[in-house]
């Protein structure tokens, strides 16, 4: 079975480099259009389940490429699929935080992930792989000899959250993967097991917010 994992289109806060977390905020035109050139490249590949986060950034991108590809394939939406949450830090300029010094909340979060504690009300980065790893485990393990190609579509840093968790990449690199708007990592899932076969590929001409 393969699974093409995709981070969701363009929004304004992507163009205008703020920090989203689960605001939900939604595609911009130019995101629109990046998601209808991706289903365009994939309308050959029929996809058997369609999963995607409740923010509307992910499942109108979700709907866009299952819509051009599938035809009518449920989109069955799932909270463990949101974006690591940031509190009151969301919709800050995420350059601001990484030039500041250490002292600011959000500071390791980019430069230094494996020391980055979350301020109240927001999520680690730990908490956010499990419920990611949950999702894999509960909703895409049965799939595995009942499908043939699954779209699921998420976020930047969620989307990190399951490749290093099945590449066993360690916090500090947690960054080391690039994931421009609308960019998809082909998974395989094989006897129970995960697997990347292809990582941050995109299906139009430059890489968008990488």
């Amino acid at each position: 079975m393969k699974i093409y994992l995709f981070r969701h289109g363009e929004t304004e806060w992507n163009k205008d480099r703020r920090l989203q977390g689960q605001s939900d905020i939604p595609l911009n035109d130019y995101g629109r259009e990046l998601a209808a050139e991706t289903a365009s490249a994939l309308k050959d590949v029929p996809f058997d389940a369609v999963f995607c986060s409740p923010l509307s950034r992910a499942a109108e991108t979700a709907s866009i490429i299952a819509g051009k590809c599938s035809g009518p394939v449920p989109l069955i939406k799932d909270v463990r699929l949101k974006e690591i949450h940031f509190g009151q830090y969301e919709g800050h300029r995420f350059d601001d935080m990484k030039q500041h010094d250490s002292s600011h909340p959000l500071h390791n979060f980019f430069c230094h992930p494996e020391r980055y504690i979350p301020p109240a009300g927001a999520e680690s980065i730990p908490e956010a792989c499990d419920r990611a790893w949950d999702f894999l485990q509960e909703k895409i393990l049965p799939l595995e000899y009942s499908c043939r190609n699954v779209l699921i579509v998420a976020h930047g840093a969620l989307n990190r959250c399951i490749l290093s968790r099945i590449q066993n990449i360690p916090p500090e690199r947690f960054w080391q993967i690039s994931l421009p708007n609308c960019a998809a990592s082909i998974l395989s899932l094989e006897d129970g097991q995960f697997h990347v076969l292809q990582q941050s590929i995109i299906f139009y001409d430059s890489p968008v917010n990488g």
